[in-house]
């Protein structure tokens, strides 16, 4: 008898106990679930649910909590756990780091581009990252696939790809012209020198592409990557000149050189391959294209009289040699934002932005605005518009129609950019708009 209540007592305690743990681990998931709930109705109501490109997609019948997708993110808030599963917070600032995707234990993300509502123009392209023009592939941004990591697997499957219909034999001056020198033009480079195909790299601008026009001190990189004539790159919080320097250590190592300052204009179909013709006169003709150009194409500009000004820019390089000066910040994305905060440890900085908030915001940069408006670190004139762009002025036109003047010595305008849909389209390249559809996902077993 005396055994038995024992039993009763030990196997009661143990109950209860166990109870115990499992109402707290509830009632945790409970306040969580509240907590990432309140999130999504703040992010509704500043516009932050709705994505506006690559986002990730969970699917909950395969999410186990884990919790490494969120763990994974450096941006922070744009995955949490609600009832028991992984969500969606804050998917407008996701920037495509891809970090989730390949944290999940279980395969549940995919990285979608564009929205039932939302739609996102892309070139069309099949698996093997041709597009519709039998010889002309595309990979990396221009098929919306911005994270670097990804662009450079993209760059060098393309090459793999395109390399099994060369013709050794052919009169064409090149096997492949690449258009573009940023991450997916540069895997693809190395990967098509790899191969020994005879290749040519063209650059509107300099090497590293639209990366090369990030400031300095800017975190372009979070994941490792697998580099052609390389191999593994094992670089996390990776900036934009030490990406920059271990390009051109791989390229001068293999005696490869990118022609930068030549901006390709237009594709010509001719003899069953390309001539690709620059802004400068220069032709090249080839057997295949690899088009591993940027979705912003040339910057969007204000069409105000004194834009042409010498003092008047697109990208900031070097905000560290800028000292002493009064300028003026156009724009209300993480480019301005980022820029204005650089530029105002040295300088008098005034942020002009059209609309009277500003949303869409990485969350980083978000703190850090607040910050700084509330320490009064630079100016913000909302609701403002650039009227016209003097000498040593600059006039701003707010939204009652009244008009005022600011000493002015630069003038930084980062409007977003114009995707090159004239020159994709003049190739015969078709252009779709994707409404949720998925460009990176597991392959299930």
């Amino acid at each position: 008898m005396e055994n038995f209540l024992e039993k009763i007592i030990i196997y009661g305690a143990v109950s209860i106990f166990l109870i115990g743990v499992v109402y707290v681990y509830i009632r945790k998931l409970r306040r969580e679930s509240k907590i990432v709930g309140e999130k999504i109705r703040v992010a509704k109501e500043e516009g932050l649910h709705e994505p506006v490109s690559l986002h990730p997609v969970v699917d909950v019948n395969s999410c186990i909590q884990s919790g490494a997708c969120i763990r994974a993110c450096p941006e922070h808030d744009i995955l949490g756990i609600q009832n028991g599963k992984a969500t969606v917070i804050n998917a407008s600032r996701c920037v495509g780091h891809g970090a989730c995707f390949h944290a999940c234990p279980t395969q549940a993300i995919s990285l979608f581009i564009g929205t039932e509502k939302r739609g996102v123009d892309l070139p069309h392209v099949n698996q093997f990252f041709e597009s519709n023009v039998k010889g002309i592939f595309i990979a990396g941004e221009m098929g919306g696939m911005g994270l670097i990591k990804n662009a450079v697997e993209q760059g060098r499957q393309a090459v793999n790809n395109l390399a099994r219909g060369i013709d050794k034999k052919s009169e064409e001056d090149y096997d492949l012209v690449i258009v573009g020198a940023g991450p997916a033009g540069i895997a693809s480079t190395l990967e098509a020198h790899r191969l020994k195909l005879k290749t040519i790299t063209l650059e509107q601008d300099s090497l590293g592409g639209t990366v090369s026009s990030f400031p300095r001190s800017k975190i372009v990189m979070t994941s490792p990557m697998d580099l052609p004539l390389h191999g593994k790159v094992k670089l996390f919080e990776t900036g934009k000149a030490e990406l920059l320097e271990l390009w051109n250590e791989v390229l001068s190592k293999n005696a490869i050189q990118i022609a930068e300052k030549k901006k390709v204009d237009r594709i010509v179909q001719q003899n069953g391959g390309f001539e690709v013709q620059c802004n400068d006169g220069s032709n090249f003709s080839t057997q295949r294209v690899l088009l591993a150009i940027g979705r912003r194409g040339t910057p969007r500009k204000l069409n105000v009289p004194g834009e042409h000004l010498p003092k008047v820019f697109y990208r900031l390089l070097e905000p560290e040699l800028i000292h002493n000066k009064n300028i003026l910040v156009v724009g209300g994305g993480d480019s301005a934002i980022e820029s204005a905060l650089l530029l105002a440890l040295q300088n008098q900085v005034t942020l002009s932005y059209r609309k009277d908030t500003f949303s869409r915001l990485k969350s980083k940069n978000k703190q850090n605005l607040d910050t700084a408006i509330a320490e009064k670190q630079f100016e913000v004139v909302l609701n403002s518009n650039v009227v016209k762009i003097e000498k040593d002025s600059v006039l701003l036109e707010l939204n009652d129609h009244e008009e005022i003047s600011i000493p002015n010595d630069l003038v930084y305008i980062f409007a977003g950019g114009e995707l090159p849909t004239d020159f994709l389209k003049s190739a015969g390249i078709l252009i779709t708009r994707k409404f949720g559809e998925a460009v990176l996902k597991h392959e299930k077993r």
